[in-house]
């Protein structure tokens, strides 16, 4: 008897919190011709858990701008926000494990914290240059927690890491891109280095780390392609997988487009977005050669 595997799974994943520019072409259009080369599936999933931010048309825009570029996706298209019970479940689950904890300080709170500890010396941060969690909310009492959750006062889960690193124990994950170092192959996570991760707010009840991994394996993704900002979040997205039983993609980080300056290119910064390129007459072919990929993968 003869099995037939299972055709690769790519996906791209924006989020709806402003237009597309050439950046995100050059990952779409990698997922895209990386998929078309191995007979893979490409899937198209929004990411809009940010409900501050994220508008219906920008999520328009996505649409009309990838199909504008040539590029084709699977039907239909996984919205976050219409899956928030999945990521409840999650979050439950690692509740249960004992391996979650409420804290509630505001962001100018813990600011003004962490500003005290760098007084006295250097704070450690993350890997994306933000000051770690001084861990405070774990010394709370049971009283004190119900007493600050009637309150109304602003809540987040917190991932306990050091008891999520004893569960899970050491981890790595298979890179066929590249970290910021050059770090290729099986690579060594290290959540250790993000610190009590958020993974749910009370007015959003998820994370990107969080529903991220939960998406990835409903899905049934099995290679994932994106940005080398993103290269160390694959730490936690390893440590949760492993903590939920979840599959481990394959994972390709490829290096960012920058402006002239050296910026990476952003929503924030206001980086020339694919719309305004295709007002001004740019042709898809044109942004393949300005993103650096082949006209004919």
């Amino acid at each position: 008897m003869t099995t037939t595997a299972a055709r690769p799974v790519f996906r791209f994943a924006p989020s709806p919190n402003g237009y597309l520019h050439l950046g995100h072409a050059y990952s779409a259009l990698l997922n895209f011709d990386l998929a078309r080369q191995v007979d893979g599936r490409l899937l198209l999933r929004i990411e809009d858990i940010d409900v501050t931010r994220c508008r219906p048309d920008y999520e328009q825009a996505i649409y009309d701008d990838l199909a504008w570029l040539g590029i084709a996706w699977e039907s239909p298209v996984r919205r976050q926000s219409d899956h928030l019970d999945a990521y409840v479940a999650a979050s439950d689950r690692l509740a249960a494990m004992g391996l979650l904890y409420p804290s509630f300080e505001s962001r100018a709170e813990i600011a003004r914290l962490v500003a005290g500890e760098e007084a006295r010396g250097p704070w450690p941060r993350d890997p994306d240059g933000a000051p770690l969690y001084l861990g405070t909310a774990k010394s709370l009492s049971a009283d004190a927690v119900a007493a600050l959750k009637r309150s109304g006062a602003p809540m987040a889960l917190r991932l306990d890491m050091a008891a999520a690193i004893r569960h899970a124990g050491a981890l790595a994950w298979q890179e066929r891109g590249g970290g910021p170092d050059g770090e290729t192959g099986e690579v060594a996570a290290r959540p250790e280095a993000w610190g009590d991760v958020i993974l749910a707010r009370k007015e959003v009840p998820t994370s990107y780390h969080l529903s991220v991994v939960i998406d990835d394996a409903l899905q049934g993704v099995t290679d994932v392609v994106r940005g080398q900002d993103l290269f160390w979040s694959t730490s936690v997205h390893r440590l949760l997988q492993a903590l939920l039983g979840l599959p481990a993609p394959v994972y390709r980080h490829h290096a960012l487009l920058r402006d002239e300056t050296g910026a990476k290119l952003a929503k924030s910064l206001a980086s020339t977005s694919l719309r305004d390129l295709r007002a001004q007459g740019v042709m898809p072919a044109d942004i393949r050669r300005l993103a650096g990929l082949p006209l004919h993968p």
